[in-house]
């Protein structure tokens, strides 16, 4: 038996609307780069981009576990001797709520070209709206442990 290779024509994308009220960061992002990847698809081919788009909306509102809130660090250099930038989680958090997410999703995705164009299907907005309902986007409920 030959192994499925999807083909570029073929690939379905679904439109799929997350709410992030309450969820835990790691575990709704992996489930997010799951969607993105499309792995969740009997289809999945992995040098391919196969999946879905996917919206978040209420991204302020996510958690994180443990001690984080006042430990974890974002970390970015603008290139320059002497010119790394740390940001605690609480100030991204009251800044840029969706760039929190989307570090999380990003470093889940394959690095490369595939990767960056896999992040560009992902939408995350702060609040409960988005402008993305032409698209008549499904429900996504993520599976919830604990």
């Amino acid at each position: 038996m030959k192994t499925y290779s999807q083909k570029a024509s073929e690939v379905q994308r679904d439109w799929y609307v997350v709410d992030a009220s309450g969820l835990v960061l790691g575990r709704l992002a992996t489930q997010i780069a799951t969607l993105l990847r499309g792995k969740h698809k009997p289809t999945f081919t992995p040098s391919m981009d196969g999946g879905d788009f996917v919206v978040v909306v209420n991204a302020e509102k996510i958690r994180v576990t443990g001690r984080k809130e006042e430990q974890k660090m974002y970390y970015r250099h603008s290139g320059y001797p002497g010119g790394l930038r740390e940001i605690p989680y609480k100030m991204m958090r009251a800044k840029h709520p969706d760039r929190i997410l989307r570090l999380a999703v990003k470093g889940m995705l394959p690095k490369g070209r595939l990767g960056r164009s896999l992040l560009a299907k992902l939408r995350i907005y702060a609040g409960p709206h988005h402008p993305h309902a032409a698209q008549q986007p499904r429900v996504y409920q993520p599976r919830v442990r604990g």
